[in-house]
């Protein structure tokens, strides 16, 4: 019987030692990034102007890392938070397995970091400090951005104002903690540029690094639904009730298939007046995690890029529920 126990604990102690050889390999082998790219940004008028414009309205970096104001329709920025940090996505806010917060974008957050450590964690969801980033940040779209566009957001987001704002380390649950780290891409590949006169292609690129599918599409175990890309029904809790996004496929019926080009550009650029970010709404009252204020500053041009592309997918019949007020 003695034998039978010590070999027992010889065998359950070869175990222990797999599971920790084991943890230990896969702790040094992801995430899987490439080697910081040693790239120094130059901060020309040009780039500043393009990163401003993707910044503010195309990307949403703002959007998430700001503060915003929930009490007013579609949630404007508080001005004064522009990139500080700190939003709250869990499980009841954003189907979150754990707690993430928002990262400190401005210069008193970033400010050590070189561009080339940006670049990666824009573009592959690497962190400075070798940390896989957790995916609702879009570094998986971002990783399509074009070379100049993505220098541009560089040198854009150094003339923020500094913020100073210190942000909690995130929580994950067992076992995303693990397999989060299995999610960064190893590197970062520029596309060729795009040509503009491809109006569905470019479209196609816009609303990839705007990340619309990521709003506009339903999750399943944190998946995409195949066949429900674009159509809508994700899920927001906001203090009023729980919004859902629309069906932004080209279905008559249920989706924008009936939309004219007109009428979707006009669908946003309603919202680019100064009173447009000053609309109250009374609690339990229909509001939007769209950030209609932001998206209103894309040129006529670029929307109705989205809209031709938008025009080329497959018509996905789904009524969705677009508000269900608290209680």
């Amino acid at each position: 019987m003695k034998k039978f126990f010590k070999f027992a604990g010889i065998i359950a102690g070869a175990l222990v030692l797999i599971v920790v050889i084991g943890i230990i390999y896969f702790e040094m082998s992801f995430p899987k990034a490439e080697p910081v790219p040693v790239i120094k940004v130059e901060a020309t008028p040009a780039r500043l102007a393009r990163g401003e414009y993707l910044v503010r309205h195309v990307v949403g970096c703002l959007d998430c890392h700001s503060e915003r104001d929930w009490t007013k329709f579609s949630g404007p920025i508080v001005p004064g938070t522009e990139g500080k940090g700190g939003e709250v996505f869990d499980e009841e806010t954003a189907e979150v397995p754990g707690v993430v917060y928002a990262r400190n974008i401005t210069p008193a957050g970033i400010g050590v970091w070189s561009d080339g450590e940006l670049i990666r964690a824009i573009t592959t969801g690497v962190s400075k400090d070798g940390t896989a980033l957790f995916p609702i940040m879009p570094y998986q779209d971002f990783n399509y951005l074009r070379q100049e566009d993505l220098y541009s957001i560089v040198a854009y987001l150094r003339t923020l104002a500094p913020i100073p704002n210190n942000i909690p380390g995130r929580r994950l649950d067992f076992p995303m903690n693990f397999l989060v780290k299995t999610i960064p891409f190893a590197n970062y590949t520029p596309g060729s540029p795009i040509d503009k006169s491809d109006t569905a292609a470019y479209g196609e690129y816009l609303t990839t690094i705007a990340s619309c599918s990521g709003c506009h599409t339903q999750l399943d175990k944190g998946e995409p639904i195949k066949g429900m890309e674009f159509a809508g029904g994700m899920s927001f809790n906001l203090p009023a009730g729980i919004v859902r996004s629309a069906n932004i496929t080209p279905d008559d019926e249920t989706g924008i298939g009936k939309w004219t080009r007109q009428q979707f550009i006009r669908y946003f650029k309603d919202f680019s007046s100064d009173s447009s970010h000053n609309i109250p709404v009374a609690p339990n009252q229909y509001n939007t995690v769209m950030p209609m204020t932001s998206f209103a500053g894309m040129t006529d041009e670029d929307l109705g890029a989205v809209y031709s592309y938008l025009r080329t997918l497959l018509p996905v019949h789904n009524e969705v529920v677009r508000f269900t007020p608290g209680h």
